[in-house]
């Protein structure tokens, strides 16, 4: 039995009201595209029956496993988790709400088969893809946090929190590794991570339906984020980001 080409990581945390359409949209996705796939959904400490909905889904769809974190970690952990124990060649993550259509990772393989060691998803690239746009402050702040990375990071892309990103398996088992945020602001460190080991990093326009639903908090969960830019550059002084890695092996696979 061969490993997967494709590993798609989605985190979850509470999502009992949408994760079995989630997962019927990705299984769909799969199927009609033919694609070799393994997805794996990331319990963050749930305290409702996402589990258990996912548990029964995986009975009818082998391509669907569960892991659970020990309790509520972050997003950031969650995604970590489920990327460092996936099996495929191409390991991409991407929210639970399907903001972006599961159809849009063609564009993110693609790029990856050009060439590209990590591609991540944009919503501004190509504005008129967004067919359900964040309300004004939500734009109003995501432009200011994203040019405040650019400065200060030296992250020159238009879209770096759009949770909607690819990696070689290389890159991936390299990156994670390396990452030490573990809520909403490892975005921008795992890019910061990237760029620093020399990987190829491709931005590709994705379509996009903003879903009032996000529990992020543009205001707490900013000021969060700021902390975690500055830990990202004290990381960088220390040295922590050109470290050595481990090579991980993945499982032998039933014939």
């Amino acid at each position: 039995m061969p490993y997967p080409a494709f590993s798609i990581v989605i985190p979850a945390y509470n999502e009992s009201g949408r994760i079995p359409a989630t997962l019927r949209s990705v299984l769909e996705c799969i199927h009609a595209h033919n694609w070799n796939a393994e997805v794996i959904v990331v319990d963050d400490g749930s305290r409702d029956a996402t589990a258990e909905l996912v548990r029964a889904i995986a009975r009818e769809a082998p391509e669907v496993r569960l892991i659970q974190n020990p309790g509520n970690r972050g997003k950031g952990y969650s995604v970590r988790n489920g990327v460092l124990q996936a099996l495929g060649e191409v390991v991409m993550f991407t929210d639970a709400d399907l903001s972006a259509p599961m159809e849009e990772a063609e564009g993110l393989f693609a790029a990856i088969a050009d060439g590209a060691d990590i591609a991540i998803g944009s919503r501004w690239l190509e504005r008129k893809r967004q067919t359900i746009r964040q309300p004004l402050y939500r734009q109003f702040f995501g432009r200011c946090f994203n040019a405040v990375t650019r400065m200060i990071m030296g992250l020159n892309f238009a879209d770096t929190q759009c949770g909607f990103k690819a990696f070689t398996r290389k890159a991936a088992q390299t990156v994670f590794q390396l990452q030490t945020i573990e809520r909403w602001g490892f975005d921008p460190e795992i890019l910061f991570i990237g760029i620093k080991r020399g990987y190829r990093i491709d931005e590709v326009p994705v379509s996009w339906a903003h879903d009032e639903r996000t529990r992020m908090s543009y205001l707490k969960d900013g000021v969060r984020m700021l902390e975690d830019i500055a830990i990202v550059r004290w990381n960088a002084l220390l040295g922590r980001y050109s470290r050595e890695v481990e090579r991980i092996h993945r499982p032998r696979l039933a014939k």
